[in-house]
């Protein structure tokens, strides 16, 4: 047994693999547009045209697509192999036998693995690093792969206090084996749909639709990662930015939210090509 298995069977870890794979079955048209509009306002580029491309925990792999369709050499690695076969999948819908665009199985905490990739103008790992178990070493080694001059887009979930600190003891829960899911999922997804629902009829909108222009997200799919997605960390955005900063970094773009949610961050690092 692996140690991806071994946390999975512990309860110290949330199967993201597993729900990114019934995502699959949603993403279309659609989706790929609104995750290629997303990219494309957050770097404030129209087009990627042969820019490098790091994708740091794929996921879905919704984004290396989005990125490969704006013209990037992509490079996309996750530690769930499940999550691997998402954007292995992705590709092979959308870019079969592509050379411009490799998958592998890696862990961002592997620092050797990280130098071995060599550099990339743009590094991307969105959701990912509070999720690593160890959010500041994550943040040490991602920047190792971004070139002089090139972009770190990022987004960590926010530091909101005693509310982040409930929500790793419900997240923990949902990871401790069926009875803890099933109590989790029992409680919160009644309160997260009326929640939603009374929101659509306040603003006259279906939300459960609009939702897909966030990024190209599903709702329903995004709550299950929510309840359970552990390991969980958060830190505000001084901590953030003063932690890049002393690592040679600007940040010339953020995105920050009021809620529990992830402060985006798109920092560029001083120095010569």
């Amino acid at each position: 047994m692996d140690d991806f298995e071994k946390e999975i069977r512990q309860g110290r870890r949330f199967e993201f693999g597993k729900n990114w794979r019934a995502f699959l079955s949603t993403v279309g048209e659609r989706q790929i547009a609104e995750a290629v509009r997303s990219l494309r306002e957050m770097l404030e580029l129209e087009n990627l045209d042969g820019k490098s491309f790091l994708d740091i925990g794929s996921g879905s792999g919704l984004f290396s697509l989005s990125a490969r369709r704006l013209g990037a050499r992509v490079h996309s690695f996750d530690y769930d192999p499940q999550s691997v076969a998402c954007t292995r999948k992705l590709k092979s819908r959308y870019f079969p036998d592509d050379n411009n665009w490799t998958i592998e199985e890696g862990s961002v905490l592997d620092r050797n693995y990280l130098q071995s990739l060599g550099k990339f103008e743009i590094v991307y790992s969105w959701g990912v690093l509070h999720h690593t178990g160890d959010m500041w070493k994550a943040l040490e080694n991602v920047e190792l792969p971004v070139k002089k001059q090139g972009k770190l887009f990022i987004a960590i979930y926010n530091d909101k206090g005693g509310k982040s600190r409930f929500w790793w003891y419900v997240k923990k829960n949902y990871c401790r084996g069926i009875t803890g899911k099933a109590l989790v999922c029992g409680v919160f997804i009644p309160y997260f749909t009326l929640r939603t629902l009374i929101a659509c009829l306040a603003k006259r909108k279906n939300l459960f639709a609009d939702y897909k222009k966030t990024r190209g997200m599903s709702i329903i799919y995004d709550w299950f990662d929510w309840l359970g997605g552990f390991p969980y960390e958060f830190a505000t955005v001084e901590e953030i930015v003063n932690f890049l900063k002393n690592k040679g970094y600007t940040l010339i773009k953020v995105k920050t939210t009021t809620s529990l949610g992830n402060n985006q961050f798109v920092f560029t690092r001083n120095g010569e090509t």
